[in-house]
């Protein structure tokens, strides 16, 4: 079986403080040889340079999530700019749009959000993107920014949206959700869409799998995505394996060889 590369997650969570060691050491051995962990607010942007400096082939996105708008700044866009220039991450986010929450000003998120694409394009990077409730609106905004790739993580848009995101050369990720019996339109989706067009994800430790329903989530529970993906698709899960790693060591520019892991 390829290596699978979680694609979206929150390893640097409190959640995990008491047990990052051990389940880590789960992940590696269920076939996680990578993780893409993806910042919040800007507070917590140095645990984050912490945690994937500890843990090989865990990646560190920076970014200023919409649901975090509260803690926010204006400045932390330049500050963003400076931590992309510096520490080089794989991705600036996790950033976008969150219109199911109340009480998050729609025009103060899109100016986060713009910023954020903004800083992306200038540096090079790609996006990793939140869209609840929001998938026009950020398809919108992904238009002023031609050229900026990403990944739109947990989508739970439409088809015809999801094909919008593919030809503006925005991947999608899928996770737990996926695994919901009811998740009826997501799962017909992921019977229908192009190999090269999505990647896996856990959004640790949020979003468990149905198997997991009201635990933490954790990185080591990727397989069953991965499962329940080539179920959908009656394809071979090593099939799909190799065809997600391969995307996202595309899009974040990750080496072909997982780091190995401390001793």
């Amino acid at each position: 079986m390829p290596a699978l590369i979680d694609s979206h997650n929150h390893f640097d969570d409190a959640s995990f403080d008491l047990d990052r060691d051990d389940a880590f050491r789960r992940a590696r051995a269920s076939g996680v040889s990578a993780q893409i962990v993806a910042a919040v607010s800007a507070r917590l942007w140095p645990k984050l340079k912490t945690v994937a400096a500890r843990y090989p082939g865990t990646y560190a996105a920076y970014g200023l999530h919409p649901a975090y708008l509260a803690e926010h700044r204006p400045e932390h866009l330049d500050r963003l700019s400076d931590w992309l220039a510096r520490e080089r991450p794989v991705a600036v986010g996790e950033c976008g749009l969150d219109y199911y929450l109340p009480d998050l000003d729609p025009d103060v998120q899109a100016d986060y959000f713009t910023g954020q694409l903004r800083l992306a394009r200038r540096h090079n990077l790609p996006a990793i993107i939140h869209a609840r409730h929001a998938v026009d609106q950020v398809i919108k905004f992904l238009r002023r920014f031609p050229g900026v790739r990403g990944v739109v993580h947990s989508f739970s848009g439409s088809e015809e949206q999801a094909l919008r995101l593919l030809d503006l050369g925005i991947l999608l990720s899928f996770g737990g959700p996926l695994t919901y019996p009811r998740a009826t339109r997501l799962r017909g989706l992921i019977r229908e869409l192009p190999l090269d067009g999505f990647m896996l994800e856990t959004d640790a430790p949020d979003q468990p799998p149905s198997d997991h329903r009201g635990a933490r989530n954790e990185p080591a529970f990727l397989p069953e995505i991965l499962s329940c993906v080539a179920e959908l698709r009656q394809t071979d899960p090593t099939e799909i394996a190799a065809a997600t790693t391969a995307n996202a060591r595309r899009l974040f520019g990750l080496p072909d060889e997982p780091p190995a892991s401390p001793h």
